[in-house]
């Protein structure tokens, strides 16, 4: 994985000013060195300037970018984050086109299959992206990403040239490009964070490409073009061959995405979904006489502070060490400190460049770290739930009646600590209302479907557009701040075309949740791991890290230079930290509950503050 940037301007001659822009070039991309710290690169042409930082785990020797080759008197050059399952096959394909190659890596095999196809081919590849192609003879730029958006790439327009980078930080480093949130940024914040509107880059007209699509920008403007999309079909086949197909789309997907030429590993919580990916990765690496690393996250002293509840009934780690025995792996426990987990709040803003999943990304990010020193290669379990309806709002009777984002039902604690001036100005449950209606007309329905099936088919579409998305976003940051490249299998897009018209009525075969996955994975797991009940990813409940937290809070609050002060009511604050929290009534997701609240409020402060963002 790497971390591309770059700008365009068909009016500009950047060669005439060749110093000054090579120096943008670099601020782009130091900014985002992260993402890449094994080699980087930039290209410069009379229109166009590409950076790139690289994190290498393709043809390690030689696949150096931004890549330019050079056709009819023409250049063409590339920068590309991410990773193509189906290069082998593409390669095999263009050579016995007549095409050459001079590298082993799917760098060359992407912009070779550009010169070939021409611009839609971006519907031949098979993996996570997004990169960036400079067409010299068409004098266009074009931006591409993945169909489930697991790699990120967002862009501004200033004064008809096109910026675009990795990360908002590439952005906000080009020249003039001031860092401002409007009040549709604020709404995003406080009525749908940590979620954000698919497209949307919350900071004054930064936007992101949406999955499935690419942008093409020239003489004649930008122009928007979707070439993947989920369509709803009638599924014919019995459940027993749901099953079998189900099975062979998981398997295959696990191995094409263990393509690399270092070491990977797994994160393994002994959850169905980590526990199969794990399951397949030690299976096929035992052929070849290796043994899978896996790793497994938790917090000091949570055994003794765990707090079984309807989102989490069960700990993790009895079930961890039931898988690493059954698959036979080298496992490693991971742990993190309540001071640690604080830390990592702040530096989980500058991964994401925005607030957060307050302590559940920060805790992600440390957990990443460490695993980046061993490993530069990761497979998770991540996306399994929306794919097959594993969340209890795919359940719930009240999901389905409300009018709503389903993992925030509960509107109140959005609002209750803001000035009453804010909320006046900030129409926060009007603009959320706003996204989820936008977001049901646009869901592909099958013709004559009703009821029940419609309303599940939508709950699902809310999921891939918005949860999964928040989801991703996280799991990139977390781990390429640290140099960790983190895939998805379950993301597959074939996964999620099949998945999308499979009825309920097999997704929660004799209602088991997620019973289709758990039928699909027989075999490889034992029955007692395939049927556990759900419990998602791991915090913290001692009370020390609330407290740790309200400390702080305390803290901005009577400090008169702190930006939150401007959005917030002190006393409505003070009231809510002396009331004792309630685990069980989370207002996003599962996880995020009255201390991740106060938490993702310092974020907030911190990204005003460390950010310079000025409200307009």
């Amino acid at each position: 994985m790497c971390g591309i940037a770059g700008f365009c301007n068909v009016r500009i001659n950047y060669e005439k000013n060749e110093g000054e822009w090579r120096t943008v070039l670099n601020r782009m991309k130091t900014v985002q060195k992260h993402r890449g710290p094994d080699e980087e690169g930039i290209f410069l042409g009379k229109h166009c300037g590409l950076a790139h930082v690289r994190l290498s785990i393709i043809d390690l020797a030689s696949g150096r970018q931004p890549m330019v080759k050079r056709e009819g008197g023409a250049e063409f050059a590339i920068c590309y984050n991410g990773e193509l399952y189906n290069m082998p096959e593409l390669k095999k394909e263009l050579l016995a086109s007549g095409e050459s190659f001079q590298t082993n890596s799917d760098t060359e095999v992407i912009l070779t299959a550009y010169l070939h196809y021409g611009k839609e081919f971006v519907k031949r590849l098979d993996g996570i992206f997004s990169f960036a192609i400079w067409d010299g003879r068409l004098e266009k730029i074009y931006l591409y990403r993945d169909r489930a958006g697991v790699k990120p790439c967002f862009y501004t327009i200033k004064e008809d040239t096109l910026i675009f980078s990795s990360e908002i930080k590439g952005i906000l480093s080009y020249p003039g490009i001031q860092a401002q949130v409007d009040k549709a940024g604020l709404c995003e914040v406080f009525g749908l964070g940590p979620a954000k509107t698919y497209g949307s880059g919350v900071f004054r007209n930064v936007k992101e490409v949406l999955p499935g699509y690419y942008l093409e920008f020239g003489p004649e403007g930008i122009n928007q073009h979707c070439y993947w999309k989920l369509q709803s079909r009638p599924h014919e086949e019995s459940y027993e061959k749901t099953v079998e197909h189900t099975r062979y789309l998981i398997e295959n997907a696990v191995k094409k995405q263990m393509l690399s030429d270092v070491p990977v590993c797994t994160f393994l919580s002994g959850g169905v979904d980590s526990s199969l990916v794990t399951a397949i990765c030690s299976s096929e690496l035992k052929k070849q006489g290796k043994v899978l690393s896996t790793y497994s996250f938790d917090f000091k002293d949570n055994d003794i502070n765990f707090q079984a509840n309807n989102f989490q009934p069960s700990q993790d780690r009895p079930w961890v060490d039931v898988v690493r025995k059954y698959a036979d792996t080298q496992h490693f426990y991971l742990e993190c400190r309540n001071e640690e987990l604080y830390d990592y709040l702040f530096e989980a803003v500058d991964a994401r460049d925005l607030p957060c999943m307050a302590d559940v990304e920060s805790s992600m990010l440390y957990f990443c770290r460490k695993v980046a020193k061993q490993h530069k290669v990761t497979l998770t379990g991540e996306c399994a739930d929306e794919i097959f309806g594993g969340y209890p709002w795919f359940h719930k009777k009240e999901c389905f009646e409300a009018a709503c984002f389903p993992w925030s039902m509960d509107f109140t604690p959005r609002t209750m600590l803001l000035k009453d001036e804010v909320l006046e100005q900030l129409p926060l449950e009007e603009y959320a209302g706003n996204a989820y209606r936008r977001t049901i007309e646009e869901t592909p329905v099958l013709e004559g479907e009703a009821g029940e099936e419609k309303r599940r088919r939508e709950i699902s579409y809310l999921n891939l557009k918005w949860f999964m998305q928040t989801l991703l976003d996280r799991m990139d940051r977390t781990s390429m701040h640290v140099g960790l490249e983190a895939r998805v299998p379950f993301a597959d897009h074939l996964i999620m075309e099949y998945l999308w018209n499979v009825p309920w009525s097999m997704k929660c075969h004799d209602g088991v949740v997620k019973g289709l996955l758990r039928d699909a994975g027989r075999g490889w797991l034992p029955d007692d791991v395939l049927y556990r009940r759900k419990s998602p990813y791991p915090k913290t409940y001692d009370p020390a890290y609330e407290q740790l937290v309200r400390s702080h809070m305390r803290e901005v609050l009577s400090d008169m230079n702190a930006p939150l002060n401007l959005l917030i009511d002190k006393k409505k604050v003070e009231r809510f930290m002396e009331q004792p929290s309630d685990y069980a009534r989370p207002f996003y997701g599962q996880l995020m509950a009255g201390p991740q609240l106060l938490a993702y409020l310092l974020q907030v402060n911190y990204w005003l503050e460390h950010y310079r963002i000025s409200l307009v």
